[in-house]
C-alpha cells in the first residue's frame, strides 16, 4: 500500500492535497481511497491508471456537487495497486461493503445466503440448510434467496426422494422408524428399511433434481412404475406413482421458472424519491430458488440508475459465487470489465445482458415490478415511521425528532441466568444490526435495580472509552428502560456520573393490574403521565418496549438452555459425548453414574478398566477430599 499526503506545512484543503499527491501516484491499475482528518474513508474508486483518475478530481468544475464535496473534506489518499483492472473491480467491491465509505455507493446488507447441504461423507447422506463456511464431504446447492426457499425445496426432496433430515447422533440411535416415514417423507434408512446402494440412487437423482434434470427424473420414474406394474408389483408401481405426483407439484407450485437456462440471476432496479431497490431472483437448475430486495445508499442527485447497478454488482457478487448469466434491468458502464472480474471470481465465462424481448425479457420486467413495489412499501412506511417519531418528540419535549431510541430490559429467574439488553429503533424501523446482549455479571442476584445500573454503566462507559467527543454516530437521542420510578432513579444516577445528563430518559411501566395499554411514562421534573390507550404513539412505544422484552428473554431462555442440558459428566476428564451417551444410557442419570461401583462402571458398553477407575475416582476420591 502506498500512501499519499499533503506536504509539511502545506495547504488542508482537499484540492491541495490531492496536487500535492499526484505526482507519486503510480500510472498502473488499482484502487485508491480517499480519507478525511479523522482518517475515516469517504470514497473508495478503482482505476486502470490511478494517476490519470486522481487527476479528474483536480478539475472541481467538471466535477458534480457530491464529489466536490468529498473532493473539499479529503485530507489523506491511499491507494493499491493491482495486477488488472478487473481485479481492481473485484478489490474495490470488496472495500466498498466492508468500509461503507460516505461518498460511494453502499449496499447495507450483513445476512449470509442460505444454501441447501447433501452430507457425502455418510453412508446414508442427510439433507440440510446451511449457512457459512462450507466443509469437505458435502455437496451445497443455491444460493437461496431466503430460508423459506431452502425449506421448500428440503420438503421437496423429502416428498419425491424420500431423503432424510434428522441430524447424525438421532439417525445413530433410532431403533424405528419417525413419523417422517410414516408420512412418506422418508426412507428411514436409519433401520434399514432401504439399503445403502438403493438409498444412493435416490441421493443421485436429488443432485439432478437441482441441477435441473427434472424431465429425464419424471421419464425414469415413469418407466420404473410401468414395468413394476407389469410385474404385478403393485406396491412398488403405487410408490413411484406417488413420487411422480410429488415432482409435478414440485412443478407445479414454481410459477416463474428459466425454461431453457441452468443458472441464472436475475437483477432489477428501481430509483424513486432519491431512494433504490435492486430486486434479485435466483435461478439454479433452472429452478426459482427466491428472491430478495436490497435497498441502497447513496447521494440523492446526480446518480445514474446505469451508475448504481454497476456499483451493485461488485458487492453483490463479492461474497456469493456468480452464475453463468446475469439478466439485468438497464445496461451497465464498464458491462465488459465488470463480466471479467465477475468471470475471474467464477473461473469461468459470465456473460452480463439485458434482454430485450421474450421470456427473458418477461421475467426482467417481472423483477422491475417487485423492486417498484418494494420500494413503495419501503417509503410508505418510512413516512408512518417519520410521523410517530415526530409523535415521540411531541411526547416527551425532544429538541429534535429522534433518529435513534435505544429501549433496555433485563432478564432472570430468581437472580439466575441474568441478562441485560438493549434494543434500537430509528427511522427505517428496528436496527436489529445494533442490538446488544450483556450478561449480567457485577449485580446481586434479583437486584432488578443493580441489574440496570450495571448494564447502562458498561454500555455507555465503554462508547466514551471509544468516542470521548460524542462525534461519532451511535449516541442515542432517548433513552427508554422497562420499569418504574425507581429504575428511572437509578438510570439517571449512573448517566449524570458518566456526564450523559443531556441524553433524555423515560421508564415506561405498566399499571397496578399490569394491564397493556395503561402503562405509565415517568421522566425526570415531570409528574407520572398516561396516553390514550388508541394513541398510535402508545402503540408504537409498546412494540419497543415489547421488542426489548422478547431479545432478552431470547438470551435468558438460550443461557438456561445451556445450563439445564450441562451434565456432571460434563466436567469428567476423558470423556467425550459418545461415551457419555454411553454411560447415560446404561445407568439411567448422571445420578445413577455417580453412584455406580467401580464394577459396574467397568460392564457399561465401551467403558473399559481403566476409564472406569478414572470415573469412579472423579466422583468419590474428591468427595473424600472434600471431607
Amino acid at each position: 500500500m502506498e500512501f499519499a499526503e499533503p506536504p509539511e506545512g502545506g495547504p488542508l484543503s482537499g484540492l491541495a492535497v490531492l496536487e500535492a499527491a499526484l505526482p507519486h501516484l503510480p500510472l498502473s491499475p488499482g484502487v485508491y481511497r480517499m480519507l478525511d482528518g479523522k482518517g475515516d474513508v469517504l470514497y473508495v474508486g478503482k482505476a486502470r491508471a490511478i494517476r490519470k483518475r486522481v487527476t479528474s478530481y483536480t478539475q472541481t468544475s467538471r466535477l458534480p456537487e457530491r464529489l466536490r464535496r468529498m473532493v473539499h473534506e479529503t485530507r489523506r489518499i491511499e491507494v493499491i495497486t493491482t495486477a488488472s483492472e478487473a481485479e481492481a473491480l473485484l478489490l474495490e467491491a470488496n472495500l466498498i461493503k466492508k468500509l461503507r465509505p460516505r461518498y460511494n455507493i453502499v449496499l447495507r446488507d450483513d445476512k449470509t445466503y442460505p444454501w441447501l447441504m447433501i452430507s457425502d461423507d455418510h453412508p446414508f447422506p442427510q439433507i440440510a440448510k446451511h449457512r457459512g463456511e462450507r466443509r469437505k464431504g458435502a455437496s451445497y446447492y443455491g444460493p437461496f434467496a431466503s430460508v423459506w426457499a431452502v425449506n421448500q425445496t428440503i420438503t421437496a426432496l423429502q416428498r419425491v426422494f424420500l431423503l432424510r433430515t434428522c441430524r447424525d447422533t438421532v439417525f445413530d440411535t433410532r431403533d424405528r422408524p419417525c413419523l417422517l416415514h410414516q408420512i412418506k417423507r422418508c426412507a428411514a434408512p436409519c433401520v434399514e428399511r432401504i439399503s445403502a446402494e438403493d438409498y444412493g440412487a435416490l441421493v443421485r437423482e436429488a443432485k439432478q433434481f437441482l441441477e435441473g434434470e427434472t424431465p429425464t427424473i419424471q421419464k425414469r420414474l415413469a418407466a420404473e412404475m410401468e414395468a413394476a406394474a407389469e410385474r404385478l408389483e403393485f406396491e412398488r408401481a403405487a410408490a413411484l406413482r406417488d413420487r411422480i405426483r410429488g415432482l409435478t407439484h414440485v412443478q407445479g407450485t414454481s410459477r416463474i421458472n428459466l425454461d431453457g437456462v441452468g443458472d441464472a440471476d436475475v437483477v432489477a432496479l428501481h430509483m424513486a424519491a432519491g431512494q433504490s431497490c435492486v430486486q434479485v431472483f435466483f435461478f439454479r437448475g433452472g429452478r426459482n430458488n427466491g428472491n430478495r430486495p436490497y435497498f441502497l445508499t447513496h447521494s440523492k442527485s446526480d446518480i445514474t440508475p446505469e451508475e448504481v447497478l454497476g456499483s451493485f454488482l461488485g458487492q453483490l457478487y463479492d461474497d456469493l459465487p456468480p452464475p453463468p448469466l446475469v439478466l439485468l434491468s438497464h445496461d451497465v458502464p464498464d458491462a465488459p470489465l465488470i463480466a471479467e472480474a465477475l468471470a475471474i471470481k467464477a473461473s469461468r465465462k459470465v456473460e452480463l445482458h439485458r434482454p430485450q424481448r421474450g421470456e427473458k425479457r418477461d421475467i426482467v420486467q417481472h423483477a422491475e415490478t417487485n423492486a417498484r413495489e418494494a420500494l413503495e412499501r419501503r417509503l410508505a412506511e418510512s413516512t408512518a415511521q417519520g410521523q410517530l417519531l415526530e409523535g415521540v418528540q411531541r411526547l416527551f419535549d425532544l429538541p429534535e425528532r429522534p433518529e435513534r431510541i435505544e429501549v433496555y430490559d433485563n432478564s432472570h429467574i430468581m437472580g439466575t441466568n441474568a441478562y441485560g439488553a438493549m434494543i434500537v429503533g430509528g427511522p427505517s424501523g428496528f436496527m436489529k444490526s445494533a442490538y446488544r446482549k450483556f450478561s449480567i455479571k457485577d449485580a446481586k442476584p434479583g437486584d432488578d435495580f443493580a441489574m440496570m445500573r450495571e448494564v447502562l454503566e458498561r454500555r455507555f462507559g465503554r462508547a466514551l472509552k471509544e468516542d470521548p467527543a460524542r462525534t461519532e454516530e451511535g449516541w442515542p437521542d432517548l433513552v427508554i428502560i422497562d420499569g418504574g420510578q425507581g429504575q428511572l432513579s437509578a438510570v439517571t444516577e449512573v448517566m449524570a456520573g458518566l456526564g450523559l445528563e443531556d441524553i433524555p430518559l423515560v421508564a415506561i411501566a405498566k399499571g397496578v393490574d399490569r394491564d397493556a395499554g395503561r402503562e405509565w411514562f415517568h421522566m425526570a421534573g415531570r409528574e407520572a403521565f398516561q396516553l390514550p390507550p388508541r394513541d398510535p404513539v402508545l402503540y408504537y412505544l409498546q412494540r419497543l418496549r415489547d421488542e426489548a422484552h422478547r431479545f432478552v428473554i431470547g438470551a435468558h431462555r438460550t443461557r438456561r438452555a445451556k445450563s439445564l442440558t450441562k451434565s456432571e459428566l460434563d466436567d469428567v476428564p476423558g470423556i467425550g459425548p459418545k461415551v457419555k451417551r454411553e454411560l447415560l444410557n446404561h445407568f439411567g442419570s448422571a445420578r445413577g453414574v455417580r453412584q455406580a461401583s467401580e464394577a459396574d462402571l467397568a460392564h457399561c458398553p465401551g467403558i473399559g478398566p481403566a476409564l472406569a477407575k478414572r470415573i469412579h475416582e472423579h466422583f468419590h476420591l474428591g468427595a473424600r477430599q472434600a471431607t
